[in-house]
């Protein structure tokens, strides 16, 4: 059958370090409070002008680069981020014109930290389907232009970057072997960002109280949803492919919190050296997380031809979504 096999990864992070020491001067906290709770020592920022599909295009370059090809090969682009540059176009179109990508179809997906998942969903179903051969899936945010530092819960976790990937046909063995994807709009409350939308519009009379990227997290409880969904998800793909954990050569899970990544490979009976993880470098980057680590572990050689590698993600819709991968 025709598969959908990743040729070529990428990333970009932005050169600007923001430390927990920084956030000290910034926000009721510490970097021991904050590597306690979250792993996390620092994350990158974007300089002032850049933008979400700055970081998207020179990751996918990357990528294409990577995969060693042109980018008016591309089908079509896939931008995966909560925070485009505009709210229309979208910011796959702005993508597509940076990169020269010409002949590629080019549209967003919003599925939060599930983005990536959702985006190579989309892509494998394009490829699987006949209607696409070659497919840019890339996912970026950029957060420090709309974060509160000052709110300790919630300042000291996002990060800017961007992951990408490329996806091509292919009549092998080797390729995306599963895709499960889940959502649970119920508890859409749990991770929220609800002003600057259509049910409450940011206003001038409301700004300031209300800025348009104020997240409301209820953190016990995503945690608690985060440590089940994880080995569940994980658990589905697994079974949709007859593989066992102990085939997995690398799971490579959204980056969200140390606590979450250690309790969910616990469960899963996963050993820590089997679980890439970057959180402490690069914070949570929301839908970019998982192809940003990808890219980090294949440049290091991490990934061999033949292995096989899990991937799982959760978090706000409430969204989850897994996949295991024959590299």
């Amino acid at each position: 059958m025709t598969r959908a096999r990743i040729t070529g990864t990428g990333n970009f992070l932005p050169e600007k370090i923001l430390s927990n020491k920084d956030l000290e001067s910034m926000a009721d906290t510490t970097d021991e409070w904050i590597v306690k709770r979250t792993g996390i020592r620092e994350r990158r920022v974007a300089e002032p002008g850049e933008t979400t599909s700055d970081l998207a295009a020179r990751a996918l370059q990357v990528a294409i680069d990577n995969a060693g090809m042109n980018a008016k090969e591309l089908d079509v682009v896939i931008c995966c981020t909560i925070t485009p540059d505009y709210l229309l176009p979208a910011s796959a179109c702005v993508v597509q014109a940076k990169l020269g990508a010409v002949n590629a179809a080019a549209f967003d997906i919003g599925a939060a930290c599930s983005g990536f998942m959702y985006g190579l969903g989309a892509g494998t179903s394009f490829i699987e389907s006949g209607l696409f051969k070659t497919v840019g899936i890339v996912c970026a945010e950029l957060v420090s232009n709309r974060i509160i530092y000052e709110n300790r819960d919630t300042g000291v976790l996002f990060g800017d970057g961007a992951g990408a990937v490329v996806l091509q046909a292919d009549e092998g063995d080797s390729g995306v072997l599963s895709m499960r994807l889940g959502s649970d709009g119920s508890d859409q409350d749990v991770l929220i960002v609800p002003y600057g939308g259509a049910k409450w519009p940011s206003t001038k009379e409301n700004i300031e109280e209300f800025p348009p990227f104020t997240v409301n997290m209820n953190g016990r409880e995503l945690f608690k949803r985060a440590v089940t969904a994880f080995p569940e998800a994980a658990q589905q793909a697994l079974d949709a492919t007859g593989l066992s954990i102990d085939d997995i050569k690398l799971f490579v899970p959204h980056q969200a919190n140390t606590r979450i990544l250690e309790s969910a490979a616990k469960r899963m009976g996963m050993p820590m050296e089997r679980v890439y993880v970057n959180i402490d470098k690069v914070g949570n980057t929301i839908a970019a997380s998982i192809p940003i680590a990808l890219h980090e572990a294949n440049a290091a050689g991490r990934i061999e031809e033949g292995d096989h590698v899990l991937f799982v993600s959760f978090g706000a819709g409430l969204t989850w979504g897994s996949s295991i991968v024959r590299w």
